[in-house]
């Protein structure tokens, strides 16, 4: 036993020599980690106590019971709003993963590389446009009284809907104006598995007489797969995880039934309000909720087929 032990740590110390290059470069980011990832953890304690910042994330008492801020997240009559409203729009974005895959294989079939690389930048640029801009040019597009879309409605002869401010239309303009936004960059990645097939199946397809769908469906597809199964399940391990900034700024007084999710409601409790370790807990939850998340879909993924993130 002692033996093999010995062989083991030589072929570790073997290997760190060999790859010592590869490992000083890793440094920088393992350091970054750490000092922004996993040494500020610490403070998630402040949701089991009640927290002053006179005294500190130590100094503080611990909160009677422990899920003292738990339970009341629970009981609140905002629990079943967030949790809803977060979810519907997850599970909306979801269902239409798939756009950036489709725009893949689109991108992949163009023979002209001069329009290619065209249609490519046009599909990259919105994704450098800011979120505060994003959001304003929806407010001016859509906007009832001087935007494009109230134009085209008074042309047309009737009234123009407010719909910024309708809560039913507030989960369609987040997640459709989401995809415009990002789902060429979000392609990028299928187009670089794309460009790692080998030509020869596409040359044994052509000789087999096959179209350019089936070579999509029977080439491309199969290919994809194990990239969009890691993506979907690494999107599936965040549908607790809605982004704030975007949601906060569309948010206003008439879609406000359908627009407060986990994220905007820490931020309004915790920051707004200073009740941090309230705010801590319930974004401790929803972390919670997405790692077991994460943990039963590669579970599925890895049961179901041969792909999973470990």
């Amino acid at each position: 036993m002692d033996k093999c032990k010995k062989i083991r740590k030589g072929n570790l110390c073997l290997r760190i020599q060999r790859n010592l290059g590869l490992y000083l470069m890793l440094l920088p980011a393992v350091f970054l980690l750490i000092c922004f990832s996993y040494r500020p953890m610490y403070g998630v304690l402040i949701a089991f106590k009640d927290y002053r910042a006179s005294e500190g994330i130590l100094g503080s008492a611990w909160a009677e019971p422990w899920y003292k801020y738990f339970q009341k997240f629970f009981v609140s009559y905002q629990f079943k709003t967030t949790i809803i409203n977060t979810l519907t729009i997850t599970l909306y974005s979801l269902l239409v993963f798939p756009v950036p895959i489709v725009l893949a294989l689109g991108i992949n079939q163009m023979k002209n590389g001069k329009y290619k690389k065209f249609f490519q930048t046009v599909t990259y640029m919105p994704h450098f446009i800011s979120t505060v801009v994003m959001v304003g040019l929806l407010t001016l597009l859509l906007s009832p009284g001087s935007g494009i879309f109230g134009a085209i409605c008074n042309a047309l002869g009737f009234e123009a809907p407010n719909l910024m401010g309708k809560a039913t239309a507030f989960k369609h303009l987040y997640v459709w104006s989401d995809i415009w936004q990002h789902a060429g960059w979000d392609s990028i990645i299928y187009l670089a598995a794309l460009s790692g097939i080998d030509p020869s199946l596409y040359e044994a397809a052509t000789v087999d007489g096959a179209s350019s769908l089936q070579k999509i469906r029977y080439v491309d597809i199969p290919m994809l797969m194990p990239t969009a199964v890691i993506m979907l399940i690494m999107r599936a391990g965040g549908l607790m995880s809605l982004g704030f900034e975007k949601v906060y700024l569309m948010q206003n007084d008439l879609n406000i039934s359908a627009s407060e999710v986990i994220s905007t409601y820490v931020y309004k409790i915790g920051v707004v309000n200073t009740q941090y370790s309230y705010s801590a807990a319930i974004n401790l939850f929803s972390t919670i909720v997405n790692f077991m998340l994460l943990i039963l879909v590669n579970r599925i993924s890895k049961s179901v087929g041969e792909n999973s993130l470990w």
